[in-house]
C-alpha cells in the first residue's frame, strides 16, 4: 500500500518538475524544496503550499537545521487524493513561478 501511495505522489512530483528520489521502506516522502522557492525556507514554504495549493506538509526544519532545503510528505493518503494534491501542486507552483 505505501509503495504504490509513494511511487504515486513521488512520480507525480517528477512529472510536475518537482524533482525528489523515491524513499525507501517508510511511509514518509522526504522532499527537497524547488530551486526557485528554496530562499523562503522550509516553515514558510509549507505555509505557501497550504494556503495556494491546500497541501499539508511537514517543514524540514523540525527535522534538524539541514532540514531547512526540504519539506515532508506524508503517505496516509488514497492514490486519488494524492494526485488531486499534485494537481493543486502543479497548480500553485506555476502561479507562483
Amino acid at each position: 500500500v505505501y509503495q504504490t501511495r509513494r511511487d504515486t505522489l513521488c512520480d507525480g512530483l517528477n512529472r510536475i518538475g518537482w524533482e525528489m528520489t523515491p524513499p525507501q521502506g517508510t511511509m514518509f516522502a522526504w522532499a527537497p524544496i524547488p530551486e526557485p522557492y528554496r530562499e523562503l525556507g522550509s516553515i514558510e514554504f509549507a505555509k505557501m503550499l497550504v494556503t495556494e495549493a491546500s497541501v499539508a506538509v511537514s517543514p524540514g526544519v523540525g527535522f534538524g537545521p539541514d532540514g531547512d532545503a526540504h519539506v515532508r510528505f506524508a503517505l496516509i493518503e488514497n492514490e486519488q487524493r494524492t494526485l488531486q494534491a499534485v494537481r493543486n501542486l502543479k497548480k500553485a507552483l506555476t502561479k507562483l513561478g
